[in-house]
C-alpha cells in the first residue's frame, strides 16, 4: 500500500480471528520493525513474543488476576492493606499504566471511552459489561500472537521513545501485510507471568504489550476515534 493508506488503515483492533500468523510472516514483520531508528543506534529494548502454549497459559493466567485486582479495588481498606503487605493480587509491573490523567488530557480520554462503549451499547452504569470488555485485554482479544516490549532502564525516557518508534514501525508493517494490531498499556500491569516463560534481563522494564493477528468482522473493530486537528498540535508562535 501507499504509506498514507497504511497510516489511514491502521487502527486498534479489539477482536481477532483464530487464524494463525505463520513464523515466516511474523519474522518478516519483526525484522522490518527492527530497522527503526534509535538513540545512537542502541536499540534499547527487548521483545518477547508469545504464541502457542505460552500465549494460552498467559490467556488463562491474566484474566483471573485482573478479576482479583478489581475485587480488591472495591474491597475494604483492611483488605487492601493486607494485599499491600502480602503482595497477593497486587500489580508487579515495572511501570504504572493505570494512572490519573492530567486535566487537559482527561477530556479526550473520556470521550474515547464513551464513544467505544456507546458503539458496543454498554451503559455507563453497567459495571459488569465494562469489566468484561476491559478483561478482554488480558485475553489478547483472541489474537494468536502477543508481543511484549521491555525498555532498558539506563536511558530513561529515551528508551521508551525508541521503543515507541519500534512499536509504531511494527504496527505499520503489520497493517501493510494485511494484519491487525492493538497496543496495550494494560499488559504492563504484571511482569511475573512473563518471567515464567522468558529470561528477561533485570535491567529491562516491561513497558507495554501488543496483540497481533487478523482482524475479525466484529462491531468493536468499527471504532476509530477522531484525532485532533493539526492546529491543536502545533505550538503557537509568540
Amino acid at each position: 500500500m501507499e504509506f498514507k493508506d497504511v497510516m489511514a488503515r491502521r487502527h486498534s483492533v479489539r477482536a481477532f480471528t483464530d487464524q494463525p500468523v505463520s513464523e515466516k510472516v511474523l519474522n518478516k514483520l519483526l525484522s522490518t520493525a527492527a530497522s527503526a531508528p534509535s538513540w545512537s543506534n542502541t536499540q534499547p529494548y527487548q521483545i518477547a513474543v508469545a504464541k502457542g502454549e505460552v500465549l494460552e497459559d498467559l490467556r488463562q493466567t491474566l484474566p483471573p488476576m485482573f478479576d482479583e485486582l478489581m475485587d480488591l479495588a472495591k474491597g475494604s481498606k483492611f483488605k487492601q492493606l493486607k494485599a499491600m503487605v502480602t503482595k497477593k493480587g497486587m500489580p508487579d509491573g515495572d511501570f504504572k499504566p493505570v494512572t490519573d490523567y492530567p486535566k487537559d488530557l482527561q477530556p479526550r480520554r473520556s470521550a474515547t471511552g464513551y464513544q467505544l462503549y456507546e458503539l458496543l451499547g454498554i451503559q455507563r452504569d453497567d459495571k459488569q459489561a465494562r469489566h468484561q470488555q476491559m478483561r478482554e485485554n488480558f485475553r489478547f482479544f483472541n489474537a494468536p500472537v502477543a508481543v511484549f516490549i521491555f525498555v532498558h532502564e539506563g536511558l530513561d525516557v529515551y528508551s521508551a521513545l525508541d521503543a515507541g518508534i519500534f512499536l509504531q514501525s511494527l504496527m505499520l508493517a503489520a497493517t501493510d501485510a494485511g494484519l491487525a494490531t492493538c497496543a496495550q498499556g494494560a499488559l504492563a500491569i504484571w511482569r511475573s507471568p512473563l518471567e515464567k516463560h522468558f529470561n528477561i534481563p533485570e535491567n529491562y522494564k516491561l513497558l507495554c504489550g501488543m496483540s497481533l493477528g487478523y482482524e475479525a468482522d466484529e462491531t468493536i473493530n468499527q471504532f476509530k476515534p477522531e484525532r485532533q486537528p493539526l492546529e491543536a498540535l502545533l505550538v503557537p508562535k509568540k
